[in-house]
């Protein structure tokens, strides 16, 4: 049967004396939350540079991911660079790329989803707070995907999917994907009607979910990100990790050709 472990041991994949680019693991949490104690990537952080917290280092996370989504986190140095770190995303001008291993093979090799999101609780009663749908009352969420490879395992039809949000709204890509009809391989939440997840968090990890789900995380990556920054473009990527690697070894069936993605109004 398969388990989860939090792993704390996070790469620094660039570091300055206005921020630090690390690649987080899944299923360490960014940040601490409803008061459980566990390790949490700030935590983690805040240990590594305990010499420059001492010295007026103040960590501010610009860029947050799921407990389980892995891959580049940003994270500030000070509240002046959090002040430009801030100004660059609200405006759009950073660029993110994630990948995502999905169910089933999307028929379009290159599509976009503008559809608004909103807490479903806000619709009416939700056994899971923090579930997003689709609907018309939502804020504005505008993703573009393009599929990376198409293949098959133990059967069944699997896709790698690059995705690349212009919004940054909570679970847009998780979101997206699963009201298209291609949910990310583990998503507790919306691989169907969020009854993993609540099934998980009663009895943890079981044989069960295991066969519905296949993975104990979600297949989803945080692989590439770009800022513009003092007037040079800063790009980092991040490898899939390995256990999403495995997932999918093997000969593509149908690898999709590559289409330009940001246009110049981006």
């Amino acid at each position: 049967m398969m388990s989860l472990q939090v792993v704390v041991n996070f790469r620094i994949i660039d570091e300055s004396d206005d921020w630090i680019v690390v690649d987080k693991p899944a299923p360490l949490i960014v940040h601490p939350a409803n008061d459980k104690p566990e390790p949490t990537l700030l935590g983690g952080l805040e240990k590594l540079l305990v010499y420059d917290i001492a010295n007026g280092c103040r960590l501010g996370i610009i860029t947050r991911l799921d407990r389980e989504t892995s891959g580049i986190v940003l994270v500030s140095k000070n509240l002046q660079t959090a002040r430009e770190l801030g100004w660059i995303f609200e405006r759009r001008r950073a660029k993110k790329e994630y990948l995502a291993i999905v169910k089933g093979w999307p028929e379009l090799d290159y599509w976009e989803c503008a559809e608004p999101i909103i807490r479903s609780g806000e619709l009416g009663p939700s056994s899971i707070w923090v579930r997003q749908v689709t609907h018309s009352l939502g804020r504005e969420c505008f993703t573009r995907f393009q599929v990376k490879t198409r293949f098959e395992r133990a059967g069944e039809k699997f896709s790698t999917i690059r995705c690349f949000p212009k919004t940054g709204r909570m679970h847009q890509i998780r979101v997206h994907l699963a009201s298209g009809g291609f949910p990310i391989v583990g998503d507790k939440i919306y691989s169907d009607d969020g009854s993993e997840y609540l099934d998980w968090m009663k009895m943890g990890w079981t044989p069960e979910l295991e066969k519905k789900l296949v993975l104990a995380r979600h297949a989803l990556h945080a692989h590439r990100l770009e800022i513009p920054w003092h007037g040079h473009q800063k790009i980092w990527e991040s490898p899939l990790p390995q256990v999403l690697v495995d997932f999918y070894a093997g000969e593509p069936i149908s690898p999709a050709p590559d289409v330009v993605i940001w246009s110049r109004d981006d």
